[in-house]
């Protein structure tokens, strides 16, 4: 029996069935679990959940006479309550980047930490709570839908060290806003962000010391790593409800269109759409990104560079689409003005890929910084264009992450 009850009735040894409120406000990556710690509750009155479903039938139930919200007969039940519910409050308008920034952090450093647990969960053998799976893909997908550039370019920004979570959450990111692009309706769009969470499970069980080796792996190390997708595969095959696209995903995300990629070396229509976006996505996110053996690409050049490599790796149709998603000159890419200026991208305007709201700040004539002015290239009457794409090594800014956020970045 399910029963909806006061955060103030919880006692240890509850099975704690579901939450009434967003994934963001309740401090667990698992929404199901039993108390066994005083501490659990003590964690959940002090976020902003005030309710939640207890199953009677897996745990303790409330003592005779103590007040039921509400009763469920089954899951499908709650999920619609908790559905009417959220649909009550949630309404997504579109934003400009700066004005989702902050809220895009806290969803990157929540996500972060659900896929870390997630990954610690997997190497002790357990199964993929999918559920949670959701939730978290969900948050992203929200945010995407408010403004996409704003999570993408933050989830771009990862050590070393966390790199394999953080990808995770900025490939969910950018499948869900290439399926968007790609006109997928919202179930798809929904299956395509999971896909993009999980597809990497499959390094939970790779050892850590072959994942941040700063030099070059031996072939025997490669194998291993090259095993990943596999090891996903059969990781989600030991949970239930596991979406068929993630299956797909972690199984295929590295095949090529040419037959060249692992693990089934499968070429042109064996590869499905969804195993051909999150191939897209997750070079992509790992040329940009900082590695333990290399510095990240600026994520203009990244794209040029698969540009180049798109005709045996990626689907044609695929890539362009990807383009449109985030821009030719994604936010973050260091470019130079006609005026010979320095800018950095800070918003896709969407009126044309080519003229991106930019931040002025370098003069290169008299190689100074300038005061930042942010310019709209497509406003009408606007005289300066981009002549090209700069390399950020070449000029040595430390603090360019800095200048086109807007926010101070921890550890930088």
């Amino acid at each position: 029996m399910l029963k909806r009850i006061g955060i103030e009735k919880l006692v240890v040894g509850m099975y704690l069935h579901e939450f009434c409120g967003s994934w963001m406000e309740h401090p667990f990556w698992r929404s199901s679990f039993v108390i066994r710690d005083p501490r659990e509750i003590d964690s959940i009155r002090a976020s902003s959940i005030r309710e939640v479903w207890i199953d009677a039938a897996k745990g303790v139930d409330l003592a005779p006479g103590e007040v039921v919200l509400s009763v469920a007969e089954s899951e499908l039940q709650v999920d619609a309550e908790l559905a009417t519910a959220a649909q009550a409050v949630r309404h997504i308008a579109r934003v400009p980047t700066a004005a989702e920034f902050s809220r895009a952090a806290k969803i990157v450093a929540r996500s972060r930490q659900a896929v870390t647990s997630m990954f610690e969960e997997a190497r002790l053998g357990m199964a993929v709570d999918a559920a949670g799976a959701r939730r978290v893909v969900e948050e992203i997908s929200d945010s995407v839908s408010r403004n996409a550039g704003a999570l993408i370019s933050l989830a771009r920004l990862k050590t070393a060290d966390d790199y394999t979570y953080m990808h995770s959450v900025a490939v969910c990111a950018l499948m869900v806003a290439l399926a968007r692009q790609l006109g997928l309706d919202e179930e798809q769009t929904r299956s395509a962000g999971i896909a993009g969470l999980l597809h990497d499970l499959g390094k939970a069980v790779i050892p850590i010391e072959v994942l941040n080796k700063p030099g070059k792996l031996t072939d025997d190390e490669f194998a291993i790593v090259k095993s990943h997708p596999e090891q996903g595969y059969r990781m989600l095959l030991q949970g239930s409800g596991v979406d068929p696209v993630a299956l797909d995903v972690v199984l295929h995300h590295h095949e090529k269109i040419d037959g060249s990629g692992y693990p089934k070396s499968a070429r042109g229509d064996e590869i499905s759409t969804f195993a051909r976006m999150s191939a897209v996505c997750d070079v992509y996110d790992a040329i940009t990104s900082n590695r333990p053996y290399k510095a990240g690409w600026d994520p203009a050049e990244s794209l040029r560079k698969m540009a180049e490599w798109s005709a045996g790796h990626f689907d044609a149709k695929v890539f362009q689409a990807f383009v449109r998603s985030i821009g030719i000159y994604p936010i973050g890419s260091l470019v130079l003005l006609s005026c010979g200026r320095l800018a950095v991208v800070t918003e896709q305007r969407g009126r044309s890929l080519l003229d991106p709201q930019v931040k002025v700040f370098f003069s290169t004539r008299s190689k100074t910084r300038i005061r930042p002015e942010v310019v709209d290239l497509a406003r009408p009457g606007c005289q300066y264009k981009i002549v090209s794409r700069e390399d950020p090594a070449k000029w040595n800014f430390p603090d360019l992450d800095e200048i086109w956020s807007g926010m101070r970045l921890p550890g930088r």
